[in-house]
């Protein structure tokens, strides 16, 4: 196994008042010739917004996002017609294939929200985009991981799925736990993220928004040393 550790102190930050943000990778002002991306996970963003602010319609396209919100609701509004909010416990997915534009607004014009938004390359491009949400009960599943995001074409129709070969999955541990986890595609890489709490995993500790990428490997190990919250991203490399 090859592993590096990414420490949250180190990412990349913003704040720009409404909105704080934390960047995992090199992504708008923030740019780390070293830190580009993890395979094809190109943007994994920690972000707080602020009440009743958000995004304004902007365009992508040939990407896979995947929206995890923490804390509070977001407001989605795009151009094929969707509409609606995505609560804490609910994932939302958007191919955004040939071209979609879109917006993203805190629902709550009282409270901030807090999420994690994921970008990975797609396996093929200019594909007809498409949007869908799910939601999980992830605290009902405490001690195990939940798949939440998985390719279109081993989808068991419990997850979401996008156009790539990759895997996401979600669990909430409880302290002194040793959990084991299988990749899926030997040839992927791994990039855990710690959402919450404390675990120890290559004889390394990993506290809040540390995060650790794995290549080269079939299985790992890790224990919880508290209460603890982890999102799991299996990719390519290439």
């Amino acid at each position: 196994m090859i592993s590096q550790l990414f420490k949250a102190s180190e990412r990349g930050k913003a704040d720009f008042g409404w909105l704080k943000a934390n960047y995992s990778f090199s992504f708008a002002n923030y740019f780390n010739p070293k830190n580009i991306q993890f395979g094809m996970l190109r943007v994994l963003n920690d972000d707080t917004i602020a009440a009743g602010m958000g995004f304004g319609t902007h365009p992508h396209n040939n990407m896979e996002i995947i929206t995890i919100p923490l804390e509070g609701a977001l407001m989605h509004r795009d151009s094929m017609g969707n509409e609606g909010i995505i609560q804490n416990g609910e994932i939302q997915v958007m191919s955004a294939g040939s071209g979609i534009e879109h917006s993203e607004f805190n629902a709550s014009k009282t409270e901030q929200l807090k999420l994690l938004q994921l970008w990975v390359f797609s396996e093929k491009n200019n594909v007809t985009p498409r949007y869908d949400q799910k939601s999980f009960d992830i605290e009902g599943q405490t001690n195990s991981f939940v798949t939440i995001v998985s390719p279109e074409d081993k989808n068991d129709g419990n997850a979401l799925w996008v156009h790539q070969q990759t895997f996401f999955s979600l669990g909430i541990f409880e302290a002194d736990k040793k959990i084991d986890y299988k990749i899926n595609i030997p040839e992927n890489g791994l990039y855990l993220f710690l959402i919450e709490g404390e675990i120890e995993i290559n004889d390394q500790i990993l506290n809040a928004k540390d995060a650790i990428g794995m290549t080269e490997f079939s299985e790992f190990t890790f224990i919880s040393k508290q209460k603890s919250k982890i999102l799991l991203v299996e990719v390519p490399m290439k």
